[in-house]
């Protein structure tokens, strides 16, 4: 395996957070929900295509949902593979809801402390993105267009913690992260730019 690029002692894994959605946009726990990106969102993932452009990508994936698959298309890769271990973390029970809302019945409720009724726990989420970090480190350069959570979680494991430290990962929409390597160790290399 060669070099992922000059910023990095092995491969490079980066990921791309989709435009925005009127549920991102207020706060909503989007997960099964197949919304499309607001004008806004559509703006701000052309805009990823000038900052991808002339970057060599051996491998691209996004995540089923038309928020993501959109915003692939929107930054220059209408042929992106879709994996579907990219969607975003189940909320069950929660999806729709904004997490003040939550807290009304459970307070100090996280998703990274709480469960989700119905939803997907941490090691559910954290064994499919397992499978995408693996998937990854076969390549020089992966690009994945996919969510807000579970890229946080992605990048936790990318980083070998387990997925509640996502919640130090703050991820906005229309933004480009890069993961990849310092010697043998993972690291952050880029985040939400």
């Amino acid at each position: 395996m060669t070099s992922g690029g000059a910023n990095s002692d092995g491969p490079e894994l980066w990921v791309v957070r989709h435009g925005e959605t009127e549920w991102s946009r207020d706060g909503r726990h989007t997960s099964v929900t197949d919304l499309p990106l607001t004008e806004n969102g559509e703006e701000g993932a052309t805009a990823l295509a000038s900052r991808l452009a002339g970057v060599e990508f051996d491998l691209v994936l996004t995540s089923p949902r038309q928020r993501a698959r959109r915003t692939a298309e929107l930054a220059g890769f209408p042929d992106a593979a879709v994996d579907d271990d990219l969607v975003e973390w189940a909320y069950g029970d929660y999806e729709g809801v904004t997490t003040a809302e939550i807290r009304e019945d459970v307070p100090g409720w996280t998703i990274w402390t709480h469960p989700t009724p119905g939803g997907e726990t941490a090691d559910e989420v954290s064994a499919r993105l397992d499978r995408v970090v693996a998937r990854a480190r076969e390549h020089d350069r992966t690009l994945v267009f996919a969510h807000g959570h579970s890229l946080r979680v992605l990048t936790a494991r990318w980083v070998e913690q387990p997925a509640d430290e996502g919640r130090f990962f703050k991820l906005d929409t229309s933004t480009v992260s890069v993961l990849g390597f310092e010697r043998e160790h993972p690291a952050l290399l880029k985040w939400n730019s």
